[in-house]
C-alpha cells in the first residue's frame, strides 16, 4: 500500500499490471482503496498518473465518501440505522439477537467468518415478513402480481413480464422510505414494464418524491455493490 497526498484528502492507493500494454486505468475498490492499473511491460510513475488525474480522483473519493455500506466489519445496516456487530464465540450453536435499544446486534457462531452468512439469514427472514406485509398494503392500487419471492438478485427489486415479482434478501436494511420506494417501484412495473415516460408518470402518482428517494437508495451500497438504477 502507498499514500499520496491531494488536499485535502490522503488517498491509500496500489500499482497492480494489466494485460493493456498500452493505457493506464485508475479505478477505486470497495474499500475506498485507488487502484493504478499499469501497462504490461511498460515502465509508469503511478504517482505522477494520479496527480495528473488528481481532479478526478477527488471527484471520485468524495462520491464514494458519501456512500453507506451495509455491512462493515463492526457494523451492519438494519433499518436504515447502524447496529454495531457484538461477536460472541459458541461452539455448539448459531445465534443471532439484535438489541435495538442499545444499538447492538450479538451475533453467536464458531468463527467470525459466519458473521456475513447469518445476517444473510437474518435479513432473509425480517424481509419476508416486511414484504408479505406491504404487498397485502399496497397492492389493491395495482394490477394482480402472480407471487412473489425474496432472494439473491443483482438489484433491489424486479418485476417479470408475467407480473412475478422478486426482492433483494438486503431489502430491510434501508430505511423504510426505501424499502416503500421499492416495492412501489416494482408494483408500478405491473402497468408499465420499461422506464419510459409514461412509467414515470405512474411511479409519481403513488410515489410523488421518486426522484429523491431514487439518490439516496444510490449512496447506499448492499453487500454486492449495484444502485437503484438497476431497479
Amino acid at each position: 500500500m502507498r499514500i499520496i497526498d491531494l488536499p485535502p484528502y490522503r488517498i491509500t492507493y496500489t500499482v497492480t499490471q494489466g494485460t493493456s500494454r498500452r493505457y493506464t486505468y485508475l479505478r477505486f475498490k470497495s474499500d475506498m482503496t485507488l487502484e493504478v492499473v499499469v501497462p504490461r511491460g511498460r515502465k509508469v510513475d503511478a504517482e505522477s498518473e494520479i496527480r495528473e488525474r488528481s481532479a478526478w480522483v477527488i471527484k471520485q473519493f468524495e462520491a464514494i465518501s458519501r456512500t453507506k455500506r451495509i455491512l462493515e466489519p463492526d457494523r451492519v445496516m438494519f433499518d436504515g440505522s447502524y447496529l454495531k456487530v457484538v461477536f460472541e464465540f459458541d461452539s455448539d450453536r448459531e445465534e443471532v439477537r439484535p438489541d435495538l435499544a442499545s444499538g447492538s446486534i450479538f451475533i453467536r457462531a464458531t468463527e467470525a467468518s459466519r458473521v456475513r452468512e447469518l445476517v444473510r439469514r437474518w435479513f432473509l427472514k425480517e424481509t419476508s415478513r416486511y414484504v408479505v406485509r406491504r404487498l397485502s398494503e399496497l397492492s389493491d392500487q395495482f394490477p394482480r402480481y402472480r407471487g412473489a419471492d425474496i432472494r439473491e438478485i443483482g438489484q433491489w427489486g424486479y418485476c417479470t413480464r408475467r407480473g412475478r415479482l422478486s426482492f433483494s434478501w438486503q431489502l430491510i436494511a434501508l430505511p423504510e422510505r426505501l424499502r416503500e420506494y421499492v416495492v412501489l417501484h416494482e408494483l408500478t412495473h405491473l402497468s408499465v414494464f420499461n422506464h419510459s415516460a409514461k412509467f414515470r408518470r405512474k411511479l409519481e402518482a403513488v410515489c410523488p418524491d421518486h426522484r429523491l428517494r431514487e439518490k439516496e437508495l444510490d449512496q447506499i451500497v448492499p453487500m454486492q455493490g449495484y444502485s437503484s438504477r438497476n431497479l
